[in-house]
């Protein structure tokens, strides 16, 4: 995996097709939340992107990674404690199915968080 990619069709095609179920299962999920999003490799992980970096995801050994930043990590706090990895970032197992209804609520979030960033910035100037 020493090649760098640059679409997220790239990133997930590197892995064993049964993380490249869950992986789109991720990818489709903030899609449907998120449809005016735009998707772009960022940290050299998929990301999605709307007003700023809405979240991002990666597969690892032996987790996946979900990247939506801090602010929805505090929202939602007690939901997320099992998969709580670091300030910014959620661990899901991969012997384990993914959290799709917290992974909703947390992409609605974000889009609601970057939208309304960008209107006050609007309205600062």
């Amino acid at each position: 995996m020493d090649k760098e990619v640059r679409t997220v069709d790239e990133y997930i095609a590197r892995f064993e097709p049964e993380i490249q179920i869950v992986l789109n299962e991720l990818r489709n999920i903030v899609k449907s939340e998120a449809p005016e999003a735009s998707e772009k490799i960022s940290y050299g992980m998929p990301t999605f992107y709307l007003n700023g970096n809405l979240v991002h995801f990666a597969a690892f050994k032996h987790h996946y990674g979900f990247f939506p930043a801090p602010s929805a990590i505090d929202e939602f706090e007690e939901e997320l404690a099992p998969y709580r990895s670091g300030k910014g970032s959620l661990h899901f197992p991969m012997n384990k199915p993914i959290p799709q209804d917290i992974i909703k609520k947390i992409v609605r979030f974000r889009v609601n968080e970057n939208l309304n960033k960008t209107k006050s910035r609007k309205t600062k100037k």
